[in-house]
Order: structure tokens, then C-alpha cells, then sequence
């Protein structure tokens, strides 16, 4: 993989009716890679790919394709002059032509040429038998196969894609997903994903770039990002959590598992320790009789059961803490449920504890 980046993205801004919904927004994409815009709607991940794309524009910053700066401030090339390709979630194909005349759709050159590039990206992503349908007699995956393709005909140098997957059955989406990676991979274009769900960019990116009130709050690879939250809604953002309150003294706080270190946190500040439900691990072999600790998972806290569902691959167990009342959340694998008022013995990672000031 080249170092150059294919997409260098530099203080980005945008500003609507007084209120900057995109501030100082920086990110780069190398060839071959896929990144991911994640944040929750209204964060300013779709206006960012506009801009990026050049059919909004910014208020400052820049937009670099391979070097060559696109737009500024002042100076703006037009889409059809980027290089750029475009996905979103409404697939956009027109009704009128087939599927081969959607892919062919801007493409320039001799007609053999055309017909021959055509028929490359129809076998890419599996719609060679369909080349003479049109889009109402195709499924939604199928349509969003034909969308790809005309967006990858012209050998475009970065493919931006806006929640393309949000409109496919849950069931299908996976697969298209995985199909669709393996074609952008094989073309090699930079990709630039937004979207607003942690399990898809988990799914696809080789990075993901966090965004939240206009601004990137963190960026990283997957496991970073959700392995080393950069705060307790980021960590949130990616999966349900349990939030114990203490207080530091001495750079420890006091909470049902024992003591934590908080170094660096002055004494008297108020502290929250986030820990996932899958992290918090129930004691079965000694359940009741309080368990001896391991330096991993710390002192055992008793709770007593307060409801549990089963989800399908795991269980979900609400427990009312004996240390403070507060209820925390812990998974179980397969089958688990314990009847109301059942006392058991909670442990916890220690390991996958992340402690923030409140």
C-alpha cells in the first residue's frame, strides 16, 4: 500500500444558519483502503462527504485527490472533475435504461471498450444474467449491486458512500456487504464509508474515524477504537455499558469490585468506570460463597437478580448490587435465567475497565 494518500481531507468546516454542523474536520485515505465516517445522525458525516465530494461547499479547509488539490476556500473543481465515485442509501439508478445501460451510464470510449467494462463489473458483483433488466424487476441487494458497479465504471481514484446498505433487509445485508468490500478491494479505490452503525464499521473498516457534534473525537483502527474508548460516549456509542460512580482519594476510588487506580486524577473528582456487560463474568462454581479473586478480575461483588431476557445467542442479567443498589448488566453465553431475587456473585475484567472523570 502506497504512503501518499489517495483522499487528504484538511480542516474541513461548514456552517448553516450560525451553527457549524462540520468543524476542523482533517482525515486521509490511502489507496485500497477502507475508512469509516461513524457517528450518530445529525453529526455532520453526510454534509462531510458533500463537501468532499464537491457538491456542497465548505466554508474552509481543503480537498486533495492524490496530490492535486480540488478545492480550497475559493477554488472548487466539479464532481465529474474529481475522480470521485458516489454510492447512497436511495441507489439512484434510472428506470428507463436496463441494468447494462445504468453501468454504462457516463462512461466514454470506443463501445466495445464500454461493453467490455460493463461486463467486467456486472460479473464482479454478480449480475452478468440480469444485464438486460431493469431496476423494478430487481430485488433491493440487486439494485444496490447495479448502483455499485455504475459508480466504480469510470475507474474512479475514491469511492464515497453514504449509508449505502441502510435500505436492505437485515438478512441480506451482511452478505452485500461482504460482497461489496471484496469488489472495492479488487478495484482499489480509496473508500470513504458514513454510516451510523458501530456492527458495519466494525464489519468493513480498516479504520474508523469517530465523528460527534461536527468534529472527529477519535480515530483508529477497529480494535483501537473500541478497545480504547476515548470517553464514556464513545464507548458507548459501540455497545450497551454499566457506569459505577466513585470518588478519587489518594488516585484510588471505591466501587463494588474493590478499588481502582485513577492516576493522574486529582483527589475529590468525581470518577465513572465503564465496563461492558459482557465483561462482568458471574461466578457459577461459587455461587453464594464469595469466591477468591484473581488479580485479573479483582474483588467479587454480590448482587441479587432482578430480571433476565434471553436475546438468542446470549442472556442478559440485571442485577441490584448489594454495595450501593445500583443495577448492572451482565451477558451470558447461551441459556441463563436465574429467577428474581436470586443472589449471585458478580466478577469483573478488570482489563476491559475504562475509568473517566465524570
Amino acid at each position: 500500500m502506497l504512503d501518499t494518500p489517495r483522499l487528504d481531507v484538511r480542516n474541513l468546516t461548514r456552517s448553516f444558519g450560525g451553527r457549524r454542523v462540520v468543524d476542523d474536520v482533517s482525515l486521509s485515505v490511502l489507496p485500497g483502503q477502507v475508512m469509516c465516517l461513524l457517528g450518530p445522525s445529525g453529526c455532520g458525516k453526510s454534509t462531510t462527504l458533500r463537501m468532499i465530494a464537491g457538491v456542497d461547499r465548505q466554508d474552509s479547509g481543503t480537498v486533495h485527490v492524490d496530490g492535486r488539490m480540488v478545492c480550497d476556500g475559493t477554488v472548487s473543481l466539479p464532481p465529474e472533475e474529481r475522480s470521485i465515485g458516489l454510492m447512497f442509501q436511495d441507489f439512484a439508478l434510472f428506470p428507463h435504461l436496463t441494468v447494462a445501460g445504468n453501468v454504462a451510464f457516463g462512461l466514454k470510449g470506443p463501445k466495445a471498450q464500454v461493453r467490455d467494462r460493463v461486463a467486467e463489473l456486472l460479473a464482479k458483483v454478480n449480475m452478468s444474467t440480469h444485464i438486460d433488466a431493469y431496476p423494478h424487476q430487481l430485488s433491493g441487494g440487486e439494485q444496490q449491486r447495479v448502483a455499485l458497479a455504475r459508480a466504480l465504471a469510470p475507474r474512479p481514484r475514491i469511492m464515497l458512500m453514504d449509508e449505502p446498505f441502510s435500505g436492505l433487509d437485515d438478512r441480506l445485508r451482511d452478505d452485500i456487504r461482504d460482497e461489496t468490500l471484496d469488489v472495492l478491494k479488487s478495484e482499489g479505490a480509496a473508500v470513504l464509508l458514513v454510516t451510523h452503525e458501530p456492527g458495519e464499521a466494525m464489519r468493513m473498516a480498516d479504520e474508523i474515524a469517530l465523528m460527534r457534534d461536527g468534529r472527529i473525537v477519535q480515530r483508529g483502527s477497529p480494535y483501537h477504537v473500541y478497545n480504547a474508548p476515548v470517553d464514556k460516549a464513545a464507548a458507548a456509542f459501540f455497545s450497551d455499558i454499566n457506569v459505577i460512580q466513585g470518588r478519587v482519594q489518594g488516585a484510588l476510588t471505591d466501587t463494588p469490585f474493590g478499588q481502582f487506580l485513577a492516576p493522574g486524577v486529582a483527589d475529590g473528582t468525581d470518577v465513572e468506570i465503564v465496563i461492558r456487560p459482557q465483561h462482568l463474568r458471574i461466578d457459577f462454581d461459587r455461587a453464594g460463597r464469595g469466591p477468591n479473586p484473581t488479580p485479573s478480575e479483582g474483588i467479587p461483588a454480590r448482587g441479587v437478580v432482578e430480571r433476565s431476557r434471553f436475546m438468542g445467542s446470549e442472556s442478559l442479567v440485571e442485577f441490584r448490587m448489594d454495595f450501593d443498589g445500583r443495577v448492572l448488566r451482565a451477558q451470558v453465553p447461551s441459556v441463563f435465567l436465574p429467577k428474581p431475587g436470586t443472589p449471585l456473585w458478580l466478577m469483573i475484567r478488570r482489563d476491559r475497565c475504562f475509568v473517566f472523570p465524570a
